[in-house]
Parts: C-alpha cells; structure tokens; sequence
C-alpha cells in the first residue's frame, strides 16, 4: 500500500515531467477512458441479460 510520501513524491514527478498545463489535460483523458469502460462494461452486461431474458421467454412459449 503507498504511503503518503510515497504518493507525494510521485505526484512530484508528474508535475516535473508533464508540467502544470498538461496535467488537467491527461487527467480529462483519463476520465474518458475510465467513462468509456464503464459503458462498455454495462452495455455488455445489459447485452447478456437481455439475451437471458429471450431465452427465458422462448422456454416459456415452449411449454
């Protein structure tokens, strides 16, 4: 687990390596990719209940 020196100093480094203007920048990509992963993560999980739900109704109408 990070330390709280550990995380400083590691947010120090950032800053030196990108610099101030281009930290909010990566951070807005960041958020995006973590937003697009999860709406593909719930789109897929959406996806399979809804074939659960056919397959149910077709067991139904089977019957």
């Amino acid at each position: 687990m990070l330390g709280t020196w550990e995380i400083i100093l590691i947010v120090l480094v950032i800053l030196l390596i990108f610099g101030g203007k281009k930290i909010p920048e990566l951070m807005k990509g960041l958020g995006k990719g973590v937003k697009s992963f999860k709406d593909g993560v719930n789109g897929k999980a959406d996806e399979e209940s809804k074939e659960e739900e056919k397959k149910e109704e077709v067991k139904k109408e089977e019957k």
